[in-house]
């Protein structure tokens, strides 16, 4: 099925479009007025109804949601420089419009509102997004998507489980499939490592390249080493049980290394690769968004385009291929996941839930870390 090609295709916007008359202007949220701690975090009934602004946008009753590291990140106000500018680059808008800001990327529940030009989907269906960091989040009773952010949930997930995929799933995708070039194609046989393998990123990409019959080696604490090989990781390296550089220099080397960690990694795990067989190296830790809010924007985007520059030009010389990877939105890659999930090639990973009255106690847990799957809200259970 076409996903309707007229909003798919980046053609201008135009404002508008209430599918229907609302009479309700109101609605339960989570908030954050300022950045800083947990304290921040503030529930109101009063937050404003989301409105369609744009012929290809859905609104979407919430059913459930989860938080992600950029969750934390964002209430403490990393990145806000480049997300404020994605949010209003004409700079139209005054300063005080960035709050009260909503968190929560991940949303899974049921559309409620069309935009005049969303074909693909109707009031009723169940679906599933990922919404990205410059819109406001899925912490609240209602959302509004791009229809092209947005994907039919899978039909063996509840609401509660699917909305631990989402943002993982896509972040981990573009990583293997749209930057590091891996497919169903050309997955089989290749010997993949994967750093920070028991987060919600690392339990998804160890099923997704498993599923395409690549030789996973997993790294985690000791603790998490069961869920792992549940998962189908073929060898898991206990990071704490000895040297981590000494313990993967024993093993043949790799075709692909996934890094969640970063930091002092880096300058080593790329010896771990093939040399001059295409192998590579991507990382999600990148300082693409610090450098923004530290040296503004132009600044901050010439700095991060010298160091990925050099650091690539650098190890292709080695025979090694340097790529950095970011969470893109995206339904068709959804629809992709889904179909894997559907199949039973991946499931998800659930460390705890929390009822809705209960979000700043879930922010604690994933502020805790060694979370071994993803923190899910139900939205519904409570208001």
């Amino acid at each position: 099925a076409l996903r309707g090609a007229a909003w798919r295709s980046g053609q201008p916007p135009r404002r508008a479009f209430r599918v229907s008359p609302r009479a309700r202007l109101h609605m339960p949220s989570w908030v954050i007025d300022r950045y800083g701690r947990n304290d921040v975090l503030r529930f109101t009934k009063n937050m404003v109804f989301p409105v369609i602004d744009f012929p290809n946008e859905v609104i979407i009753k919430v059913h459930a949601a989860s938080l992600n590291p950029i969750d934390l990140s964002m209430r403490s106000g990393y990145g806000a420089t480049a997300l404020n500018m994605k949010r209003d680059p004409l700079k139209l808008k005054s300063e005080e419009a960035e709050f009260p800001l909503t968190l929560g990327r991940d949303v899974s529940g049921i559309i409620m509102e069309c935009g005049l030009s969303v074909s693909y989907f109707k009031p009723g269906d169940e679906v599933w997004a990922a919404i990205p960091p410059w819109k406001q989040g899925t912490l609240s009773e209602f959302v509004v998507a791009s229809g092209n952010e947005v994907s039919f949930k899978p039909k063996c997930l509840s609401h509660i489980e699917a909305a631990s995929l989402p943002y993982v799933g896509l972040t981990a995708w573009s990583a293997v499939n749209q930057v590091g070039g891996l497919n169903k194609n050309n997955c089989s046989g290749k010997r993949i490592l994967i750093l920070g393998a028991s987060g919600g990123v690392g339990t998804f990409a160890v099923q997704l390249v498993k599923a395409w019959g690549a030789h996973v080696t997993a790294v985690c604490s000791q603790d998490a080493s069961t869920l792992l090989k549940r998962l189908g990781a073929d060898d898991v390296i206990d990071y704490k049980s000895g040297n981590l550089e000494e313990q993967l220099k024993a093993l043949p080397l790799f075709d692909f290394i996934l890094d969640n960690v970063g930091g002092s990694t880096e300058k080593w795990a790329l010896d771990l690769l093939r040399k001059w067989s295409g192998a590579t190296y991507v990382t999600l830790v990148t300082p693409f968004l610090i450098n923004m809010d530290k040296l503004g924007v132009a600044d901050g985007m010439l700095q991060t385009g010298v160091t990925v520059g050099s650091k690539t030009v650098k190890h292709l010389f080695k025979g090694v291929h340097y790529r950095w990877a970011f969470f893109m939105p995206s339904g068709p890659s959804l629809d992709e996941i889904a179909k894997l999930v559907d199949s039973g090639k991946i499931q998800p990973v659930i460390d705890e839930v929390f009822s809705f009255s209960e979000v700043p106690k879930a922010f604690l847990k994933l502020e805790g870390g060694h979370a071994r799957g993803k923190t899910v809200i139900d939205v519904i259970s409570q208001k």
